[in-house]
């Protein structure tokens, strides 16, 4: 087969060869016929070429002047159709078409010389000259357009911009628990209108970005005021407060008549404290068992000690969690909980080793004897290093949030945390501070685990749990992201970055956290995130077009591949309200285009002018630095009441007195 191809080029080539020499041919013979008299002063006539003239002549070639000379030119373009040239990308078609145009003009504009008053064989000679550089300039006009490369690639979209563009849902999807973002989005050459439409919340949203890529702006906001429009309870930790408080009180006042019993609003920030409820996250009513103690025990000093959560089961960390938890037991249990607040676990904490181990010694502590047991014979058998080693770490955590405000806020008692109670629901917000995040924080984890129990059963009220940089505290969510749907608990989750879910959590308790959440809201994001974000967009058809250029001719190849629907290059190169993502369905409702790469639309002046109409959150309770201070006094005192008393009662009955512990 490939002889045959070869034989049939070569032949073709004789062809082409011959229509050019058929060409010269004539070209020739106008020559000889307009210029006879010069060629005969040269001696190049004769009979027999007369004859053969005469023959030409009669068959009508020379009718007119340019007759001979059109089809001549004729056979020049036969002979340059079938052309290969060395393709060469420098070529143009301007520098073929100057050769063509400039080769026609002298081609015919060459009748001209024969007008001059010449001898016949100058006249010959600058006519026949005139004419020849115009048909070779012809010739090498043609044989350029040969080489020109015809198809070329697109220079303009030298990121690949139209090719990663698909289709995307154009619906707007509601219904009473959705979250709707309009859009718009780039498809080929056009920009179309389209929706991120969250219809299933349950499923949780995991809101990525780094800073400035407008999580809070773009998403979290409508997220707060689209659930409170629809009837959600809500909590909200809001990590530079009162940034989302100010959008979640503002929207309650507004959507107040929307709910059939009307929520009630709280907040909790420790820099204004009148501004702020009280609340009590070690309320005994919500503790029914000591493991709910042990859980609070670990959320504190794990939000206090960072480093502790990827050493877990270490003896060194173990030890003043149990620690911890039997003081919560043991304040649970005395009085019916009456001292049961973290201020009094704190106080407690610090108190001598005498009093402590005798107190863990009387009828309150008999639940948490386990626990206390190791600390116990480690103090009465004078290993006081080992004894240290296990409380210490634990005593000075706890000692950095003695605090007077923060004894003020935690001892009280303005609400539960049960927000989701059809009863009694609630809005509740919760403020951190940038400038005291690892204090703060390690308390608001606290509030949040606790919440997230309570929340998180059957029987309650819809409800939306919001967490803006959610790395801030440490509360592991995967429980009721996998859990809560059932409970109508739609979870949104804001991060920075995958990385920063590691670092301040595990490896393992961030990756299951991001694969479990089935709404996925990413804006300007790098690295191993950008990386996580594309593989879960997944691929798309794309075209492809290669080219290949041999000295004889360019191969074109086009062809179609899967390819990554948004590199990490995209989402790393993302503007401030650009997101990409995918969201979940409902078995009723089911989404064929669930994936998006859209630029999330905000009306800004609409919103600048409701922020400006925003009411300041109102002030609760008139406060004064005494008041603050008396209470904060006033639970060291009930600490060192408890002892007193407890050892007074244990050494008046002579039944009990020894359990009092008196080393040295």
């Amino acid at each position: 087969m490939a002889v045959q191809t070869g034989e049939n080029e070569q032949a073709l080539r004789k062809i082409l060869d011959m229509t050019r020499l058929i060409s010269i041919v004539i070209l020739v013979i106008h020559f000889y016929y307009y210029c006879y008299a010069a060629f005969q002063e040269w001696g190049l006539s004769s009979t027999f070429s007369d004859r053969i003239l005469g023959n030409i002549y009669r068959t009508g070639i020379f009718s007119s002047f340019v007759k001979s000379k059109l089809i001549a030119l004729g056979f020049l373009t036969i002979s340059l159709l079938g052309a290969k040239g060395r393709k060469d990308e420098k070529l143009s078609y301007k520098m073929a078409f100057a050769y063509l145009i400039t080769g026609l003009l002298l081609y015919f504009a060459s009748y001209l010389s024969m007008m001059l008053r010449l001898p016949a064989q100058e006249k010959a000679i600058v006519y026949t000259g005139i004419t020849s550089t115009g048909f070779l300039l012809v010739l090498s006009g043609g044989t350029l357009l040969s080489r020109i490369i015809k198809s070329k690639f697109n220079n303009k979209d030298i990121f690949n911009k139209e090719n990663e563009t698909f289709p995307q849902e154009e619906r707007l999807l509601e219904n009473e628990f959705s979250i709707n973002f309009p859009a718009r989005y780039r498809l080929k050459n056009k920009v179309r209108n389209s929706w991120i439409n969250i219809i299933n919340p349950f499923r949780a949203v995991m809101v990525l970005g780094t800073p400035g890529a407008g999580k809070s702006y773009f998403v979290i906001r409508h997220v707060i005021t689209q659930h409170i429009r629809k009837g959600f309870t809500m909590f909200v930790y809001d990590f530079k407060f009162d940034d989302l408080s100010k959008i979640a009180y503002n929207s309650w006042l507004k959507n107040k008549h929307r709910y059939r019993k009307p929520p009630r609003f709280f907040v909790i920030n420790f820099d204004d404290l009148t501004r702020s409820h009280r609340c009590n996250p070690l309320e005994p009513s919500a503790m029914t068992d000591i493991t709910d103690a042990a859980e609070s025990a670990r959320t504190i000093l794990m939000g206090l000690n960072r480093e502790w959560i990827k050493r877990q089961g270490d003896f060194f960390v173990e030890s003043p969690i149990n620690f911890l938890t039997a003081i919560i037991w043991y304040l649970k249990k005395y009085k019916d909980g009456e001292f049961c607040t973290l201020p009094h676990v704190i106080e407690l904490m610090q108190a001598d080793y005498d009093s402590l181990f005798t107190l863990f010694r009387t009828e309150a502590a008999k639940e948490c004897e386990v626990l206390i047991n190791p600390f116990l014979n480690a103090y009465l058998n004078d290993v006081m290093e080992q004894l240290e080693g296990q409380i210490a770490s634990a005593k000075v955590a706890m000692a950095r949030l003695s605090s007077p405000q923060l004894y003020y806020i935690l001892s009280g008692n303005d609400f539960n945390l049960d927000v989701n109670n059809p009863d009694d629901p609630k809005i509740v917000c919760m403020g951190n501070n940038p400038q005291k995040i690892q204090i703060y924080g390690a308390v608001l984890s606290l509030y949040v685990n606790r919440l997230v129990k309570l929340v998180n059963k059957k029987g309650k009220i819809k409800c939306s749990l919001i967490f803006d940089e959610y790395p801030t505290i440490y509360t592991p969510l995967d429980t009721v992201v996998a859990t809560g749907r059932s409970n109508l608990i739609s979870t949104t989750i804001g991060v920075q970055s995958i990385e920063q879910v590691r670092r301040d959590y595990s490896r393992e308790q961030a990756e299951v956290l991001i694969n479990i959440c089935g709404n996925l809201i990413a804006g300007q994001s790098s690295g191993d995130t950008a990386k996580q974000v594309s593989e879960r967009i997944g691929k798309i058809m794309q075209d492809r077009e290669s080219y290949s250029i041999n000295s004889g001719d360019t191969s074109i190849s086009r062809s179609k591949q899967l390819e990554t629907a948004v590199p990490p290059s995209k989402i790393s190169a993302l503007s401030s309200g650009e997101f990409v993502g995918m969201v979940a369905d409902d078995p009723d409702n089911k989404i064929d285009l669930k994936a998006f790469y859209c630029e999330i639309i905000n009306d800004h002046a609409a919103l600048k002018k409701e922020e400006e109409n925003y009411k300041e959150i109102e002030v609760i309770r008139k406060l004064d630095n005494s008041m603050i201070q008396r209470n904060y006094f006033q639970i060291k005192q009930d600490i060192q009441d408890i002892i007193q008393s407890e050892i007074e009662r244990l050494l008046n009955d002579p039944g009990l007195a020894h359990l009092v512990v008196k080393k040295g």
